[in-house]
């Protein structure tokens, strides 16, 4: 997926708060918090919260790395590899905040205006505390 495929979909979601994991195959923090993620979009299912988790391994990783790894885990979230290649520059556009460390969780909500980066590892408390955060 490329970056501004990701950026049209957060803006056309309505009211809808997406929750955007970026993560990599190679990152232990990132694979560790990846069941909480799995939770968090099991609890909000039925609600106005998408999770969308979008690893940044290598394109050339996404059949032989990226898919197998989602498919043995089984996660049931829906999941694109970042097809970008200038790193510096899909950091800024994500977030000017970014310091570009993984794992890194950003939500956004178009219709309220909200966006928030959430740098390093994650868990339920801290994913509520956000949300609720957009929610307001």
């Amino acid at each position: 997926m490329r970056l501004s495929s990701m950026e049209d979909r957060l803006s056309r979601g309505g009211d809808t708060t997406f929750v955007v994991n970026f993560w990599a195959t190679w990152c232990a923090p990132c694979v560790k918090e990846l069941p909480v993620f799995q939770d968090f979009h099991n609890k909000h299912a039925a609600s106005q919260v998408k999770v969308l988790l979008v690893s940044l391994d290598a394109k050339s990783s996404l059949d032989t790395k990226v898919r197998p790894f989602v498919s043995r885990s089984g996660l049931g979230i829906e999941f694109f590899l970042l097809d970008e290649s200038n790193q510096q520059q899909y950091i800024d556009r994500i977030s000017s905040s970014w310091s570009g460390v993984l794992p890194a969780t950003l939500m956004v909500n178009s219709r309220r205006g909200k966006k928030k980066l959430i740098e390093g590892e994650i868990n339920m408390s801290k994913l509520e505390e956000a949300l609720q955060d957009m929610r307001e």
